[in-house]
């Protein structure tokens, strides 16, 4: 079940990124932050036993960046990373935003994967960007239906 996600899901939604991202982990007040400041829309996806997987973004003017999605190993391959994304996909397209961007390690080869399953395309290299040294690629996706 996907729902929005609220501040008391932080505490989940810390054990989750520290489960997934390690030392790349957001801490209890990033969190908190990715959801309740400006401009940002979370989701989260429960399960029998809790959160599995959450997502949020950020809008800025036409814009709007994917700063996390995250799906807990057992819940992966099923298809749940693409309805976060595409909860907000929604949501961006309803706030006026026409593409989104993300960054990703260009070592994460299943996330590529997946980035570009759901029509992203590179337009940028960040690098060395992530603290391991690995690059960041900057990803794009429209979110306007073309025109018939």
């Amino acid at each position: 079940m996907l729902r929005p996600a609220v501040p008391d899901d932080v505490p989940a939604l810390v054990a989750l990124d520290a489960a997934l991202f390690g030392r790349d982990a957001w801490g209890e007040a990033a969190l908190h932050e990715e959801l309740t400041g400006p401009g940002r829309r979370s989701v989260v996806a429960d399960a029998e036993g809790g959160v599995v997987g959450y997502a949020v973004t950020m809008l800025a003017g036409d814009v709007v960046d994917l700063q996390r999605i995250a799906v807990a190993p057992d819940h992966r391959r099923a298809g749940l990373g693409g309805r976060l994304l595409e909860h907000l996909v929604v949501s961006a397209r309803a706030d006026g935003a026409d593409r989104m961007l993300l960054e990703v390690s260009a070592a994460n080869k299943r996330a590529l994967g997946f980035y570009a399953a759901e029509g992203f395309t590179r337009i940028d290299v960040r690098r060395r960007y992530y603290r391991d040294g690995s690059d960041a690629l900057v990803l794009a996706r429209p979110l306007l239906e073309a025109a018939s």
